[in-house]
């Protein structure tokens, strides 16, 4: 029987996929967004995610989840804005409500162990007064709690992404996974897939440009035949002139000054390098270029820069879609972490 967890602000899944690859199973899941729920929904079998507002969730609801003690886990990323104000130092600041519903759910449900991912900033925001508050508080709760900023490229995600990860566990302290020797670059994880122009870039899907070229393409594709939400945008010949004259890996800022000076921020205008991973993927890459093509990557190369597999298919508008990809936790930074919880969990009898 594979060992249950629940999955709380779990967006399109991101985070319970790495999970389950690593042999968890995911029996409850909860988001506010609609559409990310659907998607979630859309790619199990199981239709476990609910949107629902977890302050609507009572006590009894939650104890209830757990009335066979099967829950081992509780998983999830809830946001703590309140903690942003410079001077903050009340940890009960009504925005951060997210943040002491997450608390709840754990306290009453008791798992084996939790995890936590957030920005990396929170590590010294507010002079690490949001760290030292989860260590205390779920410390109080009988979990050791370990906490360190990771980068996604080092766990096999072709991505600089940084983000900070608490895992507390009960009666010992959660040892993070060693990294990785091999990188994957931005090229190795999205040659593959065909190359567009506006005659056929909004097709609803795609084949394969070539056979798979690498590992990290193998098992991204799987089974798969067809491609979807591999979609462009559709950029103004004026935007597509500019992006053209930006080198691989080279900013606007490799250009004459006419083309940058009206731009006063450095992410203006940047082309992925295909020789390394690419910068974190956000919720929408509007200044962020295709490696070798003149526009924003499409949803499903964002996907692979996130290791969301081929088969994982990503519903609502393209905007909805670049959203729901951005928020993600990378499911392969997800399965690391999981596949060491997974090894430092108490043997069963």
């Amino acid at each position: 029987m594979k060992k249950k967890i629940i999955d709380l602000f779990c967006g399109c899944g991101g985070l319970s996929l790495g999970f389950e690859m690593a042999g968890f199973e995911v029996s409850y899941a909860i988001d506010m967004w609609q559409k990310a729920v659907e998607t979630y929904n859309h790619n199990h079998e199981e239709k476990v995610a609910e949107c629902v507002d977890i302050h609507s969730l009572t006590d009894e609801q939650i104890s209830a989840l757990n009335q066979n003690n099967e829950i081992v886990g509780v998983i999830g990323g809830p946001p703590c804005q309140g903690f942003s104000k410079v001077g903050t130092r009340d940890v009960n600041d009504s925005r951060n409500h997210l943040y002491l519903e997450y608390y709840r759910v754990v306290k009453l449900v008791r798992p084996e162990f939790f995890v936590i991912e957030n920005v990396s900033g929170l590590l010294t925001l507010s002079k690490g007064l949001f760290r030292d508050d989860i260590v205390t508080r779920f410390g109080e709760l009988g979990y050791e709690v370990s906490f360190k900023e990771v980068v996604a490229s080092d766990y096999g995600v072709p991505q600089n992404r940084h983000r900070v990860f608490f895992v507390g566990m009960k009666n010992h302290k959660y040892q993070f996974p060693n990294k990785l020797e091999k990188v994957i670059t931005s090229k190795e994880a999205i040659s593959d897939l065909m190359p567009l122009t506006v005659d056929d870039g909004m097709d609803d899907e795609h084949g394969y440009a070539t056979d798979p070229q690498n590992d990290y393409q193998k098992k991204m594709r799987g089974k798969q035949t067809v491609v979807k939400n591999h979609q462009i945008t559709v950029h103004t010949q004026q935007t597509i002139d500019i992006i053209s004259m930006v080198p691989d890996g080279g900013t606007i800022y490799d250009l004459p000054d006419e083309y940058w000076n009206v731009r006063k921020y450095r992410k203006g205008f940047e082309r992925m390098p295909s020789f390394k991973p690419c910068h974190t993927v956000d919720t929408g890459h509007r200044n962020y270029f295709h490696y070798s093509e003149n526009r924003i990557p499409t949803a499903r190369e964002n996907a692979r820069l996130q290791s969301f597999p081929d088969w994982y298919e990503f519903l609502g508008t393209k905007t909805d879609q670049y959203k729901e990809i951005g928020n993600a936790v990378p499911p392969m930074l997800a399965y690391h972490i999981a596949i060491a919880i997974m090894e430092q969990l108490p043997k069963e009898d």
